[in-house]
């Protein structure tokens, strides 16, 4: 059975599908394609993420994807979503197996998975924890380079309720330059309304308070 979430997601797409691919992107440009795998459970807002970031980047005059994993994934279970961002028309309308970055929305995730696998040399992993980068490592052993933000507690703090899919993304700025922090501006206040605002003061603390390591 396919979630409320993916529902909704599978009718943002088709609505969205002009702005999400044949965009024109900025002259004088010229980044590599960056591909994103977003890990949560259904209900998190892991699909919602990955569209956000995608149209963060149509903002910028990018090319850009967002999409979800589609399955018979129940709330609670976990759940896959993706993003790629380029500054050429993207070809590729497969599942990113060999993401520059991964995105733990859920740190429970991390006792049944690995989300580093298949990440490319050099990737990153980005994980919601209330635990250091050395705990982290050498809990889980992860061979990767890794950067960790308490986005549980920054959303309690700033929305009242912890749910991090906004937050992860301003971790996902931080470790990556994907996009610039008030390209999210846009794509927050069509999806949140009234509640954009606090979003995006969520989503610059977790910024702010990201712990990389390299």
């Amino acid at each position: 059975m396919v979630s409320g979430e993916e529902k909704n997601s599978c009718n943002f797409l088709k609505r969205k599908m002009i702005l999400i691919i044949p965009f024109m992107h900025k002259k004088g440009e010229n980044i590599n394609m960056i591909e994103v795998r977003f890990h949560g459970r259904g209900g998190q807002g892991a699909v919602t993420s990955a569209e956000i970031i995608a149209l963060a980047a149509i903002e910028e005059g990018k090319y850009a994807q967002g999409f979800p994993s589609f399955g018979p994934e129940r709330r609670g279970a976990p759940v896959v979503s993706f993003a790629r961002v380029d500054d050429k028309p993207i070809r590729l309308r497969s599942k990113i197996y060999q993401p520059d970055v991964a995105v733990v929305l859920d740190p429970s995730l991390l006792k049944i998975l690995d989300p580093s696998q298949g990440l490319k040399p050099g990737g990153l992993l980005i994980i919601n924890t209330n635990k250091s980068i050395e705990q982290i490592r050498s809990e889980f052993s992860f061979q990767v380079r890794l950067g960790i933000v308490d986005a549980d507690r920054i959303a309690r703090e700033e929305l009242g309720l912890p749910i991090t899919n906004t937050t992860m993304l301003g971790a996902l700025v931080r470790g990556t330059g994907i996009v610039q922090l008030d390209s999210l501006i846009p794509p927050l206040k069509t999806r949140f309304g009234r509640g954009a605002e606090r979003n995006l003061k969520a989503l610059r603390r977790a910024f702010k308070e990201t712990h990389l390591n390299n």
